[in-house]
């Protein structure tokens, strides 16, 4: 099913997630104040480019924004980017925001608040993916076997408040608030958390079922 996705910056990292997500058949508006920046696109992009500055209400509007929007704000500036991510989350209530913020003391900060964070360029593109798509994520490891692989989840509201040995999956390592730690079976997961499962292919379908309310009891 096709989702709408709003990208602001067209740089190497947006217009890398943008002709993938516009590949993968989803709605993508690319937002950029340099219009030659869409040059970045190539010429088989579907989707739609609107220039200007990405807080702009109208603009935003213009772009379809809604609650169900993902929108992505990977300009390079860190400022730039927080009052995106604000006008998106509290202007219009966008659920999935993720802003590309350098500093890591602001980008804690703003984990707290809801807004998903990504910070070198080298690695933005794959981390966008995961945070964005989480149902979707990218296989991050698979031993010599093919027994286990290791993958990213996001925490959904359904899962929130489930200890992670109850979810079947073990957590190598959990991140929240910004913070990263190896976590015990017994701690209860919250909504928004990122956990890396190390889990077999069956361990993270169930893990999956759960995230998305299909299997009831904490």
């Amino acid at each position: 099913m096709a989702q709408n996705f709003i990208i602001v910056g067209c740089g190497r990292v947006g217009s890398t997630v943008a002709k993938r997500l516009d590949s993968m058949g989803h709605d993508v508006v690319v937002i950029d104040r340099k219009k030659d920046a869409f040059r970045r696109l190539g010429d088989d992009f579907k989707g739609r480019t609107l220039t200007g500055v990405g807080f702009d209400r109208d603009l935003l509007i213009s772009a379809g924004i809604s609650a169900e929007s993902a929108v992505m704000a990977v300009t390079s500036g860190d400022n730039s980017n927080i009052l995106i991510a604000r006008v998106a989350r509290e202007m219009f209530g966008a659920e999935r925001v993720v802003a590309r913020i350098t500093d890591p003391r602001r980008a804690a900060i703003y984990e707290r608040l809801g807004v998903q964070t990504v910070a070198t360029v080298s690695w933005a593109s794959k981390r966008l993916f995961q945070m964005i798509l989480p149902q979707n994520g990218e296989v991050e490891w698979i031993d010599p076997t093919a027994q286990y692989s290791l993958v990213e989840r996001r925490v959904s509201a359904a899962l929130a408040g489930t200890r992670i040995d109850a979810t079947g999956a073990h957590a190598a390592l959990l991140v929240r608030n910004g913070q990263a730690s190896i976590p015990e079976g017994s701690v209860l997961l919250q909504e928004g958390d990122n956990v890396h499962l190390l889990a077999t292919t069956a361990e993270i379908a169930a893990f999956d079922a759960l995230a998305a309310g299909q299997k009831g009891g904490h």
